[in-house]
């Protein structure tokens, strides 16, 4: 399966399907399969945490970051409140 990020459009290629920012975090798992790695996300720099109305996090408060290996890349998925909240292509 091959795997193409777009540069700064939230958008990756997985073969004949797109995943883009917002997409539920079940739509990832259904185009990728399970992460190789995860881990909490940092914060964004600024939100210190935030709250939204009802005591939940905004999505800028970090979520968690699914790391997949795709050949030589490591295409990182941050997933907040259960939706894409960004794609990183961290390969060559």
């Amino acid at each position: 399966m091959t795997c193409l990020a777009h540069a700064g459009s939230g958008t990756l290629r997985v073969g004949s399907q797109v995943l883009v920012v917002g997409d539920s975090a079940a739509r990832v798992v259904e185009l990728l399969g399970k992460p190789a790695y995860r881990s909490h996300a940092k914060p964004a720099s600024g939100s210190h945490g935030r709250r939204r109305k009802g005591g939940h996090r905004s999505s800028s408060a970090g979520g968690e970051q699914w790391q997949y290996r795709q050949g030589r890349r490591i295409v990182t998925i941050v997933v907040a409140d259960g939706k894409v909240a960004s794609i990183r292509d961290d390969g060559s």
